[in-house]
């Protein structure tokens, strides 16, 4: 059974490393304090209940991926669901966890370095610090924080996980 993703377009690819545009959409978001492993955990539960039936309406939402997470200013972590292209904010249920929040995403580019395997920080960091040298190489302006997706539900094997560490940027100007 496919799982919806969201649209993108790449604009750019060079080795592994990828430039999209994303279209715009929507996530439901809740924010969790707490170290990188244990906020994917702390914050799935209250979104999963969001989809499965804890809003105004008791409708269930399909799932789709990616679960990003990314940390703000103060440390917190943000961990959000991508809503179905189908819904605009005026047709999706509202929450009844005041703790989650619906989100209009803009359209955006975005720099991609993408891995398989074990959700952990150091994988992450990892690739992260790969993608920050090839953005700085490319001169590309970051524009936001930086977020880990996700993609792949807990019961897949490790080793097939897909996962993506993504850096919001301007609008690149290519030669």
């Amino acid at each position: 059974m496919a799982i919806e993703e969201a649209d993108y377009r790449i604009v750019f690819k060079e080795k592994t490393f990828e430039v999209r545009l994303y279209e715009p959409h929507i996530v439901a978001e809740t924010v969790v304090d707490g170290e990188f492993d244990g906020a994917g955990k702390k914050s799935f539960n209250r979104l999963f209940k969001y989809i499965t039936g804890n809003n105004t309406s008791q409708q269930k939402i399909s799932m789709t991926s990616p679960v990003g997470q990314q940390q703000d200013a103060s440390g917190d972590w943000a961990v959000s669901f991508m809503m179905p292209e189908n819904y605009t904010m005026a047709t999706l249920p509202e929450p009844k966890d005041p703790l989650v929040v619906l989100k209009q995403v803009p359209s955006s580019y975005v720099a991609a370095a993408r891995y398989s395997g074990a959700w952990s920080e150091k994988r992450y960091l990892h690739y992260k610090e790969l993608l920050d040298a090839w953005v700085a190489e490319n001169k590309f302006s970051v524009d936001g924080e930086t977020m880990w997706a996700r993609y792949d539900a807990p019961y897949k094997p490790w080793f097939l996980r897909r996962n993506e560490v993504l850096i919001p940027i301007e609008k690149p100007r290519f030669k």
